[in-house]
C-alpha cells in the first residue's frame, strides 16, 4: 500500500480490500466483494482477447439495470477497449444509425431485447455478438463467452474509456469523445478519479449507493462509478420504484444516491404514512441533475430528507457547477457554483464576457483536455469559442459566483431528465403524408417535468380528428424510442413562421408556461 496515502480507485480497492463489499443487491446476482466482480471483468477481458478484440475496438451493449454492466465497463476500462451504453428503449434503426457511425465491431444484447434489438440490420460484418441472460439466435450466450477463461488480472492493461451517444438536434447521431491519456496504468487512473466523489463528500470504504436511475444514463453512470471508486458497495434496482426506493435505503443503510426530479415527485406522492414508515437516517448525500428541479419539489425533499441533497449542473460534455445543499438552502434556485478545473462564463452573442446579474449564454471552460464530437467539425465549432463551451443554457452568475438558469437550451425538452431534441421527432411526424408542418415543443407535465407534444398544420385533403392524432403518435412509435414521441397531438390551421421561414417555437411554448411560474 502506498506510504504516503491510502490507494483508492476500484482496481487498487479490490487488491488491497478483496473482501470489502461491491454488490450487496442487483436482480441478477447479489453480495459480490471488491474482488469477485474484478476477478469477473478480468475473465471477459482474457475471453474478448480470445476473439481477436483489443484495444481501439468498439462495442456497444444494451442492458437493463443489473451488475452484468459493470463485467462490461469494467473490462473496456483496463483492456483499452471503448463502450457505447445504449438506452435499450431505442429502436433498432437508432441503433443501426449508432453502429455505423462508431464503427463498433461488437454488439451485447440482454436477451429481453433481443426481439426488437438484435436485428437492427446486417449484423454478418460484426466480430462479436454476445447475448446476456438467455440464448438469443446468432448470438453466443455470455456463459460460453467467458467459460473455461482466468480470473487473473491480464498482462499489458490498458486504459479504455467510453463513447456517450445522444441525439444531435439534427436528429443525427452525435458522440463525445475525450482524448485518452497514453501509457495510464488504469488502477492509478481510477484512484485519480475518486477526485469525483471527493467533489461530493462520498466517504471512503464504507457506505453504500444506491443506483435506482438507467445504468446506461452518463450520469447515473458517473455516480456509481465514482462510489465503486471510493470503496462503497452498489445496491442495483432493476428499475425505480418509490416506495421500494425507501424501503432499500432503510433494508442497506443507503448513504449516498443519484436521482432525476421525477423519482422525488413520485416518492412525494407517496401517502403520507407511507412515506413516514421507513428509517431514511443513513442518507448523507443525494445527488439529481439531468432536468430543473421545481423549488417547491425541492424545498419538500430537504424538509423530508433532511438537508442532503446535492444539484450539479453540466452534460456529458462536462460537469459545470455544484450546489451543496446548505447554499442552495441559502441561494434557492442556484444550481451551484463552478467545480475545480472548470470555469463558468456568461458570454452575449458575440462572445463577450456579461457582468454578474446580466443573462447571457452560459459557457464552461475546462483547464484539461477539451471534448469533441465524433466526426462532426462542424458541430464541435458551433458551441465553442476558443476553449470554452455551451450546452445551450441561459442564465447568469450572482456576484459570489453562483450560477442561475434562466432558460434551457432553445428546443431541447427534457422529460424525466431525458434529453429529447425536437428537429428529430419532427423529421420522422414529417414524412407522414397528412403533415404539412409540424413543431414539436415540451409542455409542462406534473411528474416529468415536460411531455412532448407535437403541432400539426395539416396537408390538404386531411381533416383534425382523434383518430388522426392517434395514427401520428404511432406513426412516430413505430420509428423511434417512445419515450421520444408525442404524448399528444394538436391540429392548427397555420404555425407561426417569420418572413424568413424560421419556425417560431417559443410563441408556441408560451401558451403553455403562461401560468407555470416559469419565465421563458
Amino acid at each position: 500500500m502506498s506510504t504516503d496515502r491510502q490507494r483508492l480507485g476500484f482496481w487498487w480497492i479490490s487488491e488491497d480490500h478483496p473482501e470489502l463489499p461491491a454488490i450487496l443487491e442487483s436482480p441478477t446476482e447479489s453480495h459480490l466483494s471488491f474482488a469477485e466482480l474484478a476477478g469477473r471483468a478480468h475473465q471477459l477481458v482474457h475471453a474478448l482477447r480470445a476473439t481477436g478484440l483489443g484495444p481501439g475496438d468498439i462495442v456497444a451493449y444494451a442492458l437493463p439495470n443489473c451488475v452484468d454492466n459493470l463485467y462490461w465497463q469494467l473490462a473496456f476500462q483496463e483492456s483499452g477497449m471503448t463502450g457505447i451504453a445504449l438506452n435499450p428503449q431505442l429502436s433498432a434503426n437508432e441503433v443501426r444509425s449508432i453502429m455505423e457511425h462508431s464503427s463498433a465491431v461488437g454488439f451485447v444484447v440482454h436477451h429481453q431485447f433481443s426481439e426488437r434489438l438484435s436485428d437492427f440490420g446486417d449484423t454478418s460484418a460484426l466480430r462479436l455478438k454476445v447475448s446476456v441472460g438467455g440464448d438469443v439466435p446468432g448470438y453466443t450466450p455470455y456463459t460460453d463467452l467467458v467459460k473455461g477463461h482466468p480470473t487473473t488480472m491480464p498482462s499489458d492493461r490498458r486504459l479504455g474509456g467510453f463513447l456517450t451517444y445522444s441525439s444531435g438536434t439534427t436528429g443525427k447521431p452525435k458522440a463525445i469523445v475525450r482524448p485518452t491519456p497514453p501509457d495510464v496504468d488504469p488502477s492509478a487512473w481510477l484512484d485519480q478519479a475518486t477526485l469525483f466523489g471527493r467533489a461530493f463528500s462520498f466517504t471512503t470504504l464504507s457506505g453504500v449507493h444506491l443506483v435506482s436511475a438507467g445504468m446506461h444514463h452518463g450520469g447515473c453512470q458517473s455516480y456509481y462509478m465514482g462510489a465503486l471508486n471510493m470503496g462503497q458497495a452498489l445496491v442495483i434496482m432493476a428499475k425505480f420504484d418509490a416506495e421500494e426506493t425507501l424501503r432499500l435505503i432503510e433494508k442497506h443503510r443507503v448513504t449516498t444516491a443519484y436521482m432525476v426530479p421525477t423519482q422525488f415527485v413520485r416518492m412525494l406522492r407517496l401517502p403520507e404514512e407511507v412515506r413516514h414508515r421507513y428509517d431514511l437516517s443513513s442518507l448523507q448525500v443525494v445527488v439529481h441533475s439531468a432536468a430543473p428541479c421545481p423549488l417547491e419539489i425541492k424545498r419538500q425533499m430537504m424538509d423530508w430528507w433532511g438537508p442532503v441533497i446535492w444539484e450539479t449542473y453540466g452534460g456529458m460534455e462536462g460537469a459545470a457547477t455544484i450546489a451543496k445543499p446548505h447554499r442552495w438552502l441559502e441561494k434557492p434556485g442556484t444550481v451551484g457554483r463552478s467545480v475545480k478545473g472548470m470555469t463558468v462564463k456568461i458570454l452575449d452573442d458575440d462572445g463577450n464576457e456579461l457582468p454578474p446579474g446580466q443573462v447571457g449564454n452560459v459557457y464552461m471552460e475546462p483547464a484539461g483536455p477539451v471534448f469533441e464530437y465524433k466526426d462532426d467539425p462542424a458541430l464541435t465549432a458551433s458551441v465553442k469559442k476558443g476553449r470554452a463551451f455551451t450546452i445551450g443554457d441561459m442564465g447568469y452568475l450572482d456576484p459570489d459566483g453562483y450560477l442561475f438558469l434562466s432558460d434551457r437550451a432553445k428546443d431541447m425538452i427534457i422529460a424525466g431528465g431525458v434529453n429529447i431534441f425536437p428537429a428529430e421527432v419532427e423529421g420522422v411526424l414529417s414524412g407522414h403524408p397528412a403533415v404539412g408542418d409540424v413543431a414539436v415543443i415540451g409542455i409542462p407535465h406534473p411528474e416529468w417535468g415536460e411531455e412532448v407534444k407535437a403541432v400539426v398544420e395539416l396537408t390538404d385533403g386531411y381533416q383534425p380528428s382523434d383518430e388522426l392524432a392517434a395514427e401520428l403518435v404511432q406513426y412516430c412509435q413505430d420509428r423511434l424510442a417512445k419515450y421520444k414521441c408525442p404524448r399528444t397531438v394538436e391540429f392548427r390551421d397555420h404555425l407561426p413562421r417569420t418572413n424568413t421561414g424560421k419556425l417560431m417555437k417559443r410563441n408556441l411554448r408560451d401558451e403553455y408556461w403562461a401560468d407555470s411560474g416559469r419565465k421563458l
